[in-house]
């Protein structure tokens, strides 16, 4: 077995044991996992750390390499929380860790126990072969990513010190594998959208189902009316320098028709012109158009609707949530606004999902669409895109806006860079499973994606 095969398989067995970890978010209880990991860092003489916020769950872990000083650290962030399964709608067990015609199964495989995998035996090779460092190489296994309340904010704010960086590894852009298996484009992103999240609440009289009242006095029909309008509604789209930049890389890469396309929408001189071009590259777009579609405007999905308490009863309230990823530049007072001017029900009321106050909330949004995206002429960046065209001889590297959102903004809100990836070739199928059931990730994919990021990090941090 090749070197490169034998350390693919050190990952693929390392995340085999990470999924085993229910770390399903809520409860989002990952000091199991964080001590599992102490097990494996701290004989390799790593510095380790377990940090465990106020909740007594969500824990965060940090293993340190130390170099001689003489560069500040790089650092490669992964989360060990994952969403909750319907596990109903698998066919392997969601934390087992199964491995099965090639793939390895299980809740986190792509999204971001994978991840952790590949970040965390490239710090272990590293001191496996007792590598002479410049630089610090921070592992961090963090905890509350999908949408907990402690978070890497809530590290940053509280242990700066054991984060801080020059640079940093974290999920993001996509390593794009086309049906034949070639890789072609890989996407680095260097700016996200935000996620903010709206509570829609609609009030009417409550009574006996065998009398019901006319239409618009009942909570659930006019939430449900307000809900149609939105899911019928797309946002405008909107071209903002990041994504402006995405397309611009592409054109080399492009179908004859995508590069039509391209220009049509960089060449837009309205709103109108705007429109027409972004969804003819939509509709032309090879895949399914989802990334396409996102990256030229604001989203919104409902995700969570709540209302009545028995079959008999006509409920007086009527609640739903809806997730909404803003461009840079999008205000939440904004979303509020288009949200009300959508749904045009001025008895519905609609807010921001925070546990901060409604200015902070302002604050925070307003601070977070302001944040500039990272450079492309960091040695960090330079060397993903060296070791990458060396692994995947024709892909071009193309710095992007990630669609959705990660824990990022820690670092960009104090001026470290931060580069986006899942560091492994994913296909459309691989992409539909994410938060979806039966997640998997191919060995294969692992194997690849292990040989990029240490070659990476030793490239940026070795002497």
């Amino acid at each position: 077995m090749a070197p490169s095969q034998v350390q693919g398989e050190k990952t693929v067995a390392l995340l085999k044991k990470l999924i085993a970890f229910d770390t399903s978010n809520a409860p989002g209880d990952t000091r199991a996992l964080a001590e599992f990991l102490k097990t494996q860092f701290a004989p390799l003489g790593a510095e380790v750390d377990i940090v465990v916020a106020p909740n007594g769950k969500a824990a965060h872990f940090i293993a340190r390499l130390r170099g001689d000083g003489s560069k500040k650290p790089v650092l490669l962030a992964a989360h060990a929380d994952v969403v909750p399964v319907e596990r109903g709608k698998w066919t392997e067990e969601p934390f087992a860790g199964v491995e099965k015609d090639g793939f390895v199964y299980g809740r986190g495989a792509m999204d971001f126990k994978g991840g952790l995998a590949v970040f965390a035996r490239a710090v272990m090779r590293l001191a496996e072969d007792k590598t002479p460092l410049a630089r610090d190489v921070i592992l961090l296994a963090e905890a509350d990513e999908e949408q907990g309340q402690f978070h890497t904010g809530w590290l940053a704010k509280n242990h700066w010190d054991k984060i801080d960086a020059e640079f940093a590894l974290n999920e993001g852009g996509y390593v794009l594998q086309q049906r034949d298996g070639t890789v072609r484009q890989i996407n680095v992103t260097t700016a996200e959208k935000i996620s903010a999240t709206f509570a829609l609440k609609a009030t009417g009289r409550s009574g006996h189902s065998s009398r019901p009242f006319p239409s618009d006095e009942m909570a659930n029909n006019r939430l449900i009316s307000a809900l149609a309008s939105l899911a019928a509604h797309d946002p405008m789209v909107k071209l903002v320098p990041a994504s402006e930049a995405y397309f611009k890389a592409l054109l080399p890469i492009s179908s004859e028709q995508a590069a039509v396309d391209i220009r049509q929408l960089l060449a837009a001189k309205d709103q109108s012109e705007l429109e027409t071009a972004g969804k003819k590259l939509v509709a032309d777009d090879p895949g399914d158009g989802l990334l396409v579609h996102a990256l030229l405007r604001d989203t919104m999905a409902i995700t969570m609707i709540d209302a009545g308490i028995k079959p008999n009863v006509i409920p007086g309230d009527a609640k739903a949530v809806v997730n909404t990823r803003l461009l840079p530049g999008t205000t939440t007072d904004q979303m509020i606004a288009e949200i009300k001017r959508v749904i045009d029900d001025p008895n519905i009321d609609v807010n921001i999902v925070t546990s901060m106050s409604p200015q902070e909330a302002r604050d925070y949004y307003a601070m977070r669409t302001k944040i500039p995206a990272s450079p492309l002429n960091t040695a960090l960046y330079e060397a993903l895109e060296r070791n990458a065209k060396r692994l995947w001889n024709d892909a071009v590297v193309v710095p992007t806006m990630f669609e959705a959102g990660t824990d990022a903004t820690a670092w960009r809100e104090r001026n470290v860079p931060v580069y986006g990836i899942y560091p492994y070739p994913l296909d459309d199928d691989i992409l539909s499973r994410m938060h979806g059931n039966d997640e998997r990730i191919s060995v294969q994919a692992l194997h690849q994606g292990t040989e990029w990021i240490y070659n990476t990090v030793r490239d940026v941090a070795k002497k």
